[in-house]
């Protein structure tokens, strides 16, 4: 099991994780870090786990528009793929009538 060393706004928090998330982790550790200087630069002086909160809710409002935002972009893929396949089945119906009138054509000249 592995162990990061987290630094967040001058405390050191010993946070444990399987093996090879370390790098992983610190980095996480250090975005939090970022958004903990900037919450605190702009609300002023708040306690730690006021400032905790609101960190964890700038991030959770972060993960919610890209979130959204990923749902976004699937749905248009989505239709991008039902219009591409509704095209395909009309060409294949176009190709069908085709032979089928072909077939007509050939039954009534007998």
């Amino acid at each position: 099991m592995g162990q990061v060393s987290i630094n967040i706004r001058g405390r050191q928090y010993q946070i444990a994780c399987d093996d090879g998330q370390e790098a992983h982790l610190a980095r996480l550790g250090r975005y939090l870090d970022q958004r903990a200087e900037q919450v605190a630069a702009s609300a002023g002086s708040v306690n730690e786990s006021l400032l905790l909160v609101m960190v964890g809710l700038m991030v959770a409002d972060e993960l919610a528009d890209t979130s959204a935002e990923l749902e976004s972009l699937n749905g248009e893929k989505t239709a991008a793929a039902r219009e591409e396949a509704e095209k395909e089945a009309v060409k294949a119906m176009n190709g069908l009538a085709e032979r089928i009138e072909r077939i007509a054509a050939r039954l009534e000249g007998t």
